[in-house]
């Protein structure tokens, strides 16, 4: 039996691959399935079966590519109600993969069809669970997503997932492996750990959802306080996963149309476009074609793009570190992102070359902020998420997270110069981009962020640990 992990960390999600006596499964796979397949190939084995845990949201799986490459049946847990041809399992059925097998255990709360599968050794013991969106290390998934489809309200769906863990999970041994499907970063629960894998026994001490002793109604007070609104594409993503999706490489090479600077720019007229710029930050600064914004793909890349342009649909024209244009494609369609019409052939030097107009960015470092702050109590807007806000900020600094950015562009001074930061400057980049789009050029960047803002002795507020928020 070999078990591996395929951890990818710009979406902190895990896929994972089994095997068994030449008989392979796959679970929560990625867009890109190739890699899946030929290591199958590589190891003379069969993909037999393609196991979904649940309809995902913040990511497109590859499950109905592979199973049309392979042959291998999709398996959703009860309730499941996908429009392509699955094996719908019902609650404890057992499917046989070489020596070993494999039990679907339906654990309804974050979705209504979340599935967790018990794998047991070839001895009959209970080895791991592979738990989906149901159970992480650290927490457990938000039950507000799946409220439309399951007509329930995010406390019904809480209830459900408190009977789901208690009576499906938490009585299996201690010993027994927890594969979830995220780890830290990712919008599917509120307080994930930064490891991958852990135990139940591990969770029962250390997890707060899966407290001895806790109440129905504690845990979904809990379970259900503090939840920030989902990033809009994941409606979107659920309907792909559950509908199907244009085939990957299809996907690629509409994507990789190379484009002369004219041609780009006449396409970005004709079309809408949304120029996207996945360069660093810092070269982004330096020069960028006017109104583009930017998400570099060094980053959280595909969230971010997820979160701030939201619409799948939109039309995308990239502008890329020459030799990046598959890599950028490939993981904007990881969230669904398939429209990418062309990118820009020789990067932004073509452009410049070309001798077309281009806008820059005015950054500054923090110790030329701290002259100016010591000279004027001048605004500065923090963009980082609200927890890193509340444990330790500038004094007197707004806030304004970007993962709302979109929603509090008035906020932001039309009269004075006003001075943006993140932690290290990779989110205040992404807003300073899109507030030029916006036609707002009044801002100044601090380069390195709030760490380079605390280096250079900049008054901030007492800190409190984020644990405790």
């Amino acid at each position: 039996m070999n078990i591996e992990q395929i951890y990818t960390g710009c979406l902190a999600q895990g896929a994972y691959y089994i095997e068994s006596n030449g008989e392979v499964a796959i679970i929560d796979p990625l867009r890109e399935v190739i890699p899946y397949i030929n290591k199958a190939k590589r190891n003379g084995s069969k993909i037999k079966y393609i196991f979904e845990t649940h309809f995902h949201a913040d990511f497109v799986s590859g499950h109905v590519t592979l199973s049309k490459q392979t042959g291998a049946p999709i398996i959703y847990g009860p309730s499941a109600n996908p429009t392509f041809d699955a094996i719908i399992a019902e609650d404890g059925q057992v499917f046989k993969l070489g020596d070993i097998t494999i039990t679907a255990l339906h654990t309804p709360g974050h979705t209504m069809e979340s599935t967790t599968y018990l794998l047991k050794d070839k001895n009959g013991k209970d080895h791991a669970i592979f738990s989906g969106d149901t159970l992480f290390l650290g927490d457990v998934g938000r039950p507000d997503l799946a409220q439309k489809a399951a007509n329930m309200t995010q406390e019904e769906l809480a209830g459900l997932l408190f009977d789901s863990l208690r009576n499906k999970i938490m009585p299996l041994a201690d010993d027994v492996i927890v594969y979830p499907a995220h780890g830290a970063g990712s919008a599917c629960g509120k307080n994930l750990s930064k490891k991958t894998i852990g135990t139940i026994g591990d969770q029962k001490k250390t997890n707060y959802a899966l407290r001895a002793n806790m109440t129905k109604e504690e845990f979904i007070k809990e379970v259900t306080d503090g939840l920030l609104p989902p990033p809009q594409y994941f409606p979107l993503n659920v309907k792909m996963n559950k509908e199907g999706y244009d085939d990957v490489d299809d996907v690629i090479e509409r994507g990789t149309t190379p484009l002369t600077p004219s041609e780009f720019e006449h396409l970005a007229n004709e079309t809408g476009a949304i120029v996207l710029d996945v360069r660093h930050q810092d070269e982004f600064a330096k020069g960028h074609i006017p109104r583009s914004i930017f998400i570099g793909i060094d980053g959280n890349f595909a969230p971010w793009v997820g979160a701030l342009i939201a619409d799948v649909e939109q039309p995308i024209l990239l502008v890329t570190p020459e030799g990046k244009e598959e890599e950028s494609i490939i993981r904007l369609s990881r969230v669904g992102f398939d429209n990418t019409i062309g990118y820009l052939k020789g990067s932004f030097e073509a452009w410049k070359k070309a001798g077309l107009e281009y806008d820059t960015v005015t950054s500054i470092s923090a110790s030329e902020l701290k002259e100016t702050l010591e000279k004027d109590a001048v605004p500065v807007f923090d963009v980082r998420k609200d927890g890193e806000f509340k444990s330790e900020h500038i004094k007197n600094a707004y806030h304004t997270s970007l993962d709302y950015l979109n929603e509090h562009l008035d906020d932001f001074p039309e009269d004075k110069t006003f001075y943006l930061h993140c932690a290290g400057g990779y989110r205040s980049m992404i807003a300073a981009s899109i507030l030029k789009s916006r036609g707002i050029h009044n801002l100044i960047d601090i380069t390195g962020g709030f760490a380079a803002i605390k280096q250079a002795g900049i008054p901030v507020t007492d800190y409190i640990c984020p644990t405790t928020l």
